[in-house]
Protein backbone atom coordinates (compact mmCIF):
# COMPACT_ATOMS: atom_id res chain seq x y z
CA UNK A 1 0.00 0.00 0.00
CA UNK A 2 2.94 2.33 0.95
CA UNK A 3 4.80 1.46 -2.79
CA UNK A 4 1.78 2.18 -4.74
CA UNK A 5 1.30 5.78 -2.85
CA UNK A 6 4.92 6.36 -3.36
CA UNK A 7 4.32 5.23 -7.02
CA UNK A 8 1.17 7.52 -7.30
CA UNK A 9 3.29 10.55 -5.97
CA UNK A 10 6.12 9.70 -8.52
CA UNK A 11 3.72 9.95 -11.16
CA UNK A 12 2.38 13.40 -9.62
CA UNK A 13 5.60 14.79 -9.48
CA UNK A 14 6.55 13.66 -12.96
CA UNK A 15 3.10 14.66 -14.79
CA UNK A 16 3.85 18.17 -15.43
CA UNK A 17 7.21 17.63 -16.57
CA UNK A 18 5.64 14.86 -19.18
CA UNK A 19 3.15 17.40 -20.20
CA UNK A 20 5.84 19.89 -20.94
CA UNK A 21 7.93 17.72 -23.21
CA UNK A 22 4.97 16.83 -24.81
CA UNK A 23 3.73 20.58 -25.65
CA UNK A 24 7.97 20.65 -26.72
CA UNK A 25 7.62 17.73 -29.29
CA UNK A 26 4.12 19.34 -30.61
CA UNK A 27 5.77 22.79 -31.41
CA UNK A 28 8.84 21.17 -32.48
CA UNK A 29 6.85 19.31 -35.02
CA UNK A 30 4.81 22.19 -36.03
CA UNK A 31 7.96 24.46 -36.82
CA UNK A 32 8.96 21.80 -38.73
CA UNK A 33 5.68 21.86 -41.07
CA UNK A 34 6.22 25.67 -40.91
CA UNK A 35 9.39 25.31 -41.99
CA UNK A 36 8.45 22.69 -44.61
CA UNK A 37 6.39 25.16 -46.20
CA UNK A 38 8.24 28.23 -45.85
CA UNK A 39 10.90 25.66 -48.11
CA UNK A 40 8.33 25.12 -50.50
CA UNK A 41 7.20 28.56 -51.21
CA UNK A 42 10.76 29.94 -51.57
CA UNK A 43 11.49 27.06 -54.25
CA UNK A 44 8.25 27.58 -55.55
CA UNK A 45 9.27 31.82 -56.25
CA UNK A 46 12.55 31.07 -57.16
CA UNK A 47 11.52 28.70 -60.20
CA UNK A 48 9.08 31.34 -61.15
CA UNK A 49 11.43 34.74 -60.25
CA UNK A 50 13.57 32.15 -62.93
CA UNK A 51 11.33 31.70 -65.42
CA UNK A 52 10.17 35.68 -65.40
CA UNK A 53 13.90 36.60 -66.07
CA UNK A 54 14.13 33.97 -68.80
CA UNK A 55 10.88 35.65 -70.74
CA UNK A 56 12.51 38.93 -70.16
CA UNK A 57 15.83 37.75 -71.41
CA UNK A 58 13.94 36.44 -74.80
CA UNK A 59 12.11 39.59 -74.95
CA UNK A 60 15.42 41.59 -74.85
CA UNK A 61 16.60 39.57 -77.46
CA UNK A 62 13.39 39.68 -79.52
CA UNK A 63 13.13 43.37 -79.36
CA UNK A 64 17.49 42.97 -80.42
CA UNK A 65 16.65 40.89 -83.54
CA UNK A 66 13.47 43.30 -84.82
CA UNK A 67 16.05 45.95 -84.43
CA UNK A 68 18.82 43.90 -86.53
CA UNK A 69 16.01 43.14 -88.73
CA UNK A 70 14.73 46.41 -89.06
CA UNK A 71 18.48 48.08 -89.67
CA UNK A 72 19.01 45.74 -92.33
CA UNK A 73 16.29 46.65 -93.97
CA UNK A 74 16.92 50.48 -94.01
CA UNK A 75 20.33 49.16 -94.79
CA UNK A 76 19.19 46.83 -97.97
CA UNK A 77 16.95 49.95 -99.18
CA UNK A 78 20.03 52.12 -99.04
CA UNK A 79 21.80 50.27 -101.00
CA UNK A 80 19.03 49.83 -103.53
CA UNK A 81 19.23 53.69 -103.71
CA UNK A 82 22.85 53.47 -103.97
CA UNK A 83 23.11 51.14 -106.37
CA UNK A 84 20.11 52.99 -108.81
CA UNK A 85 21.85 56.10 -108.45
CA UNK A 86 25.13 53.99 -109.50
CA UNK A 87 23.49 52.75 -112.39
CA UNK A 88 22.23 55.66 -113.97
CA UNK A 89 25.85 57.06 -113.61
CA UNK A 90 27.55 53.92 -115.19
CA UNK A 91 24.70 54.22 -118.44
CA UNK A 92 25.67 57.96 -118.82
CA UNK A 93 29.24 56.91 -118.53
CA UNK A 94 28.55 54.64 -121.01
CA UNK A 95 27.03 56.67 -123.47
CA UNK A 96 29.19 59.23 -123.13
CA UNK A 97 32.09 57.00 -123.77
CA UNK A 98 29.93 55.79 -127.17
CA UNK A 99 30.36 59.48 -128.60
CA UNK A 100 33.59 59.88 -127.68
CA UNK A 101 35.42 58.51 -130.86
CA UNK A 102 39.16 59.71 -129.82
CA UNK A 103 39.24 58.42 -126.32
CA UNK A 104 41.82 55.38 -125.36
CA UNK A 105 40.80 51.87 -124.37
CA UNK A 106 41.69 50.79 -121.27
CA UNK A 107 43.55 48.12 -120.92
CA UNK A 108 41.98 45.06 -120.43
CA UNK A 109 42.60 41.27 -119.84
CA UNK A 110 38.48 40.17 -120.21
CA UNK A 111 37.21 38.39 -122.81
CA UNK A 112 36.11 40.86 -125.51
CA UNK A 113 31.70 40.90 -125.93
CA UNK A 114 31.19 38.12 -128.80
CA UNK A 115 29.56 39.59 -131.93
CA UNK A 116 28.40 38.74 -135.44
CA UNK A 117 29.70 39.83 -138.61
CA UNK A 118 27.92 43.35 -139.65
CA UNK A 119 25.20 43.35 -141.78
CA UNK A 120 23.54 39.90 -140.06
CA UNK A 121 19.88 39.44 -141.30
CA UNK A 122 17.53 37.12 -139.11
CA UNK A 123 18.59 34.45 -141.28
CA UNK A 124 22.00 34.75 -140.13
CA UNK A 125 20.98 35.23 -136.82
CA UNK A 126 18.69 32.02 -136.82
CA UNK A 127 21.34 29.56 -137.97
CA UNK A 128 23.72 30.65 -134.81
CA UNK A 129 24.07 28.05 -132.36
CA UNK A 130 24.64 28.81 -128.52
CA UNK A 131 27.92 28.87 -126.95
CA UNK A 132 28.84 30.19 -123.84
CA UNK A 133 27.39 34.08 -123.99
CA UNK A 134 23.42 34.16 -124.09
CA UNK A 135 24.03 37.72 -125.20
CA UNK A 136 25.71 38.95 -127.98
CA UNK A 137 26.35 42.18 -130.05
CA UNK A 138 25.42 42.20 -133.28
CA UNK A 139 26.82 44.63 -136.06
CA UNK A 140 29.16 45.65 -133.68
CA UNK A 141 26.22 47.25 -131.55
CA UNK A 142 24.99 49.27 -134.36
CA UNK A 143 21.61 49.81 -134.50
CA UNK A 144 21.70 50.93 -137.98
CA UNK A 145 17.99 52.41 -138.35
CA UNK A 146 17.87 54.95 -141.12
CA UNK A 147 17.13 59.09 -141.33
CA UNK A 148 13.45 58.44 -141.97
CA UNK A 149 13.42 55.44 -139.21
CA UNK A 150 14.38 58.03 -136.50
CA UNK A 151 11.87 60.60 -137.34
CA UNK A 152 9.70 62.77 -134.56
CA UNK A 153 7.47 64.43 -137.29
CA UNK A 154 4.53 62.08 -136.68
CA UNK A 155 5.18 61.78 -132.84
CA UNK A 156 5.32 58.63 -130.21
CA UNK A 157 3.98 55.12 -132.16
CA UNK A 158 4.15 51.56 -132.16
CA UNK A 159 3.05 48.87 -134.51
CA UNK A 160 2.85 44.79 -134.36
CA UNK A 161 2.82 42.74 -137.68
CA UNK A 162 0.58 40.16 -137.96
CA UNK A 163 1.20 36.87 -136.38
CA UNK A 164 2.41 34.59 -139.33
CA UNK A 165 0.78 31.18 -140.52
CA UNK A 166 1.98 29.65 -137.51
CA UNK A 167 0.39 31.72 -135.52
CA UNK A 168 3.72 32.90 -134.35
CA UNK A 169 4.16 36.83 -133.08
CA UNK A 170 7.61 38.07 -135.68
CA UNK A 171 8.49 41.77 -135.27
CA UNK A 172 7.56 44.68 -132.99
CA UNK A 173 8.79 48.55 -133.81
CA UNK A 174 7.84 51.48 -131.88
CA UNK A 175 9.52 55.40 -131.26
CA UNK A 176 9.11 55.17 -127.60
CA UNK A 177 8.02 58.37 -125.76
CA UNK A 178 6.47 58.74 -121.95
CA UNK A 179 3.26 59.34 -124.21
CA UNK A 180 3.21 54.97 -124.88
CA UNK A 181 3.52 54.45 -121.23
CA UNK A 182 1.17 52.33 -118.82
CA UNK A 183 -0.83 54.74 -116.42
CA UNK A 184 -2.72 51.90 -114.99
CA UNK A 185 -1.62 48.75 -113.45
CA UNK A 186 -0.66 45.85 -115.45
CA UNK A 187 -3.13 42.60 -115.68
CA UNK A 188 -2.72 39.11 -115.53
CA UNK A 189 -1.73 37.54 -119.24
CA UNK A 190 -3.95 34.75 -120.36
CA UNK A 191 -2.44 34.38 -124.28
CA UNK A 192 -0.53 31.27 -125.17
CA UNK A 193 2.06 32.04 -127.61
CA UNK A 194 3.61 29.12 -129.58
CA UNK A 195 5.34 26.51 -128.13
CA UNK A 196 3.95 27.22 -124.73
CA UNK A 197 4.63 24.36 -122.81
CA UNK A 198 5.45 25.31 -119.39
CA UNK A 199 6.94 23.62 -116.48
CA UNK A 200 8.38 23.86 -113.04
CA UNK A 201 11.98 24.45 -112.69
CA UNK A 202 14.04 24.84 -109.39
CA UNK A 203 13.39 28.61 -109.95
CA UNK A 204 10.56 28.92 -110.69
CA UNK A 205 8.99 28.15 -114.40
CA UNK A 206 11.15 26.92 -117.33
CA UNK A 207 8.63 29.76 -120.01
CA UNK A 208 7.39 33.36 -119.48
CA UNK A 209 5.00 34.75 -121.78
CA UNK A 210 7.55 37.20 -123.12
CA UNK A 211 6.55 40.81 -124.09
CA UNK A 212 8.16 41.90 -127.06
CA UNK A 213 8.50 45.47 -126.30
CA UNK A 214 7.86 45.32 -122.54
CA UNK A 215 4.68 46.57 -121.13
CA UNK A 216 6.90 49.59 -118.70
CA UNK A 217 7.08 51.38 -122.20
CA UNK A 218 4.29 50.51 -124.10
CA UNK A 219 1.10 49.58 -122.21
CA UNK A 220 0.75 46.75 -124.99
CA UNK A 221 0.07 43.74 -122.44
CA UNK A 222 -1.98 40.84 -123.64
CA UNK A 223 -1.24 41.60 -127.12
CA UNK A 224 -0.72 38.16 -128.89
CA UNK A 225 0.77 39.95 -131.46
CA UNK A 226 3.54 41.43 -128.96
CA UNK A 227 3.93 37.74 -126.92
CA UNK A 228 6.14 34.91 -127.51
CA UNK A 229 7.31 31.83 -125.11
CA UNK A 230 10.60 33.27 -123.34
CA UNK A 231 12.88 31.69 -121.11
CA UNK A 232 12.69 32.62 -118.02
CA UNK A 233 16.70 33.83 -118.32
CA UNK A 234 15.67 35.52 -121.93
CA UNK A 235 12.73 37.49 -120.40
CA UNK A 236 14.47 38.54 -116.81
CA UNK A 237 16.98 39.66 -116.39
CA UNK A 238 18.48 40.41 -119.88
CA UNK A 239 15.59 41.73 -121.92
CA UNK A 240 14.69 43.33 -118.70
CA UNK A 241 18.16 45.13 -117.96
CA UNK A 242 17.87 47.10 -121.47
CA UNK A 243 14.06 47.76 -121.14
CA UNK A 244 14.54 49.13 -117.42
CA UNK A 245 17.61 51.31 -119.27
CA UNK A 246 15.25 52.63 -121.95
CA UNK A 247 12.26 53.27 -119.39
CA UNK A 248 14.88 55.41 -116.82
CA UNK A 249 16.09 57.36 -120.35
CA UNK A 250 12.26 57.77 -121.39
CA UNK A 251 11.44 58.83 -117.25
CA UNK A 252 14.12 61.35 -117.42
CA UNK A 253 12.27 63.95 -120.17
CA UNK A 254 9.01 63.89 -122.07
CA UNK A 255 11.17 65.28 -124.99
CA UNK A 256 12.96 61.76 -125.07
CA UNK A 257 12.45 59.18 -127.78
CA UNK A 258 13.65 56.19 -128.36
CA UNK A 259 13.28 54.10 -131.78
CA UNK A 260 13.23 50.36 -130.73
CA UNK A 261 12.68 47.18 -132.28
CA UNK A 262 12.22 44.03 -131.05
CA UNK A 263 12.12 41.28 -133.49
CA UNK A 264 12.44 37.01 -132.32
CA UNK A 265 14.12 35.15 -134.61
CA UNK A 266 12.78 31.17 -135.44
CA UNK A 267 14.68 28.47 -137.29
CA UNK A 268 12.19 27.11 -140.14
CA UNK A 269 8.82 26.54 -138.85
CA UNK A 270 9.78 26.08 -135.19
CA UNK A 271 7.36 27.49 -132.58
CA UNK A 272 9.88 28.80 -130.12
CA UNK A 273 12.01 31.47 -131.26
CA UNK A 274 15.89 30.34 -131.33
CA UNK A 275 16.49 34.23 -129.58
CA UNK A 276 15.64 37.95 -129.92
CA UNK A 277 17.02 40.85 -131.67
CA UNK A 278 16.67 43.99 -130.14
CA UNK A 279 17.71 47.50 -131.45
CA UNK A 280 17.76 50.60 -129.45
CA UNK A 281 18.52 54.33 -130.66
CA UNK A 282 17.73 57.02 -128.47
CA UNK A 283 16.76 59.98 -130.93
CA UNK A 284 19.54 63.41 -130.33
CA UNK A 285 22.12 61.39 -128.49
CA UNK A 286 23.95 58.05 -128.04
CA UNK A 287 22.22 57.68 -124.29
CA UNK A 288 20.55 54.62 -125.69
CA UNK A 289 22.26 52.64 -128.63
CA UNK A 290 22.56 48.62 -128.89
CA UNK A 291 22.15 46.19 -130.94
CA UNK A 292 22.27 43.12 -129.71
CA UNK A 293 21.12 38.85 -129.45
CA UNK A 294 19.63 37.30 -126.94
CA UNK A 295 19.63 32.93 -127.01
CA UNK A 296 16.35 32.05 -126.16
CA UNK A 297 18.11 29.32 -123.80
CA UNK A 298 17.86 28.00 -119.77
CA UNK A 299 20.64 26.54 -118.15
CA UNK A 300 19.86 23.22 -117.19
CA UNK A 301 17.51 22.67 -119.96
CA UNK A 302 17.33 20.91 -123.54
CA UNK A 303 14.27 22.96 -125.68
CA UNK A 304 12.83 22.01 -128.55
CA UNK A 305 12.35 24.64 -130.41
CA UNK A 306 9.96 22.53 -132.68
CA UNK A 307 7.25 22.53 -130.09
CA UNK A 308 8.78 23.73 -127.66
CA UNK A 309 8.60 20.61 -125.35
CA UNK A 310 11.86 20.18 -123.27
CA UNK A 311 14.17 17.74 -120.88
CA UNK A 312 16.41 18.46 -117.93
CA UNK A 313 20.26 18.07 -119.39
Amino acid sequence: MKNKKITNLIYLLALPLILVACGENADTTKQAEIMSSRQKIVTSYKAEKKQVDQQKDDNDSLESEIERIQSDNTSTEEDIDRLTEELSSLTKTNAASTTTTTAKAPATTSKAPSTTPATSTAATLANLNYGTEQEITVDQNNPNFSNSELSTAKGAWETYNDLDGLNRAVDANALLNQTLMPTEKRTGLTWDPTGWKNKRTAHGWLYNRSHLIGFQLSGENNNPKNLITGTQSLNNPLMLSHEMDVATYLKASSAHYVRYEVKPIYRGNELVARGVQMRAQSIGDNQIHFNLYIFNIEDGYQINYGDGSSVAK
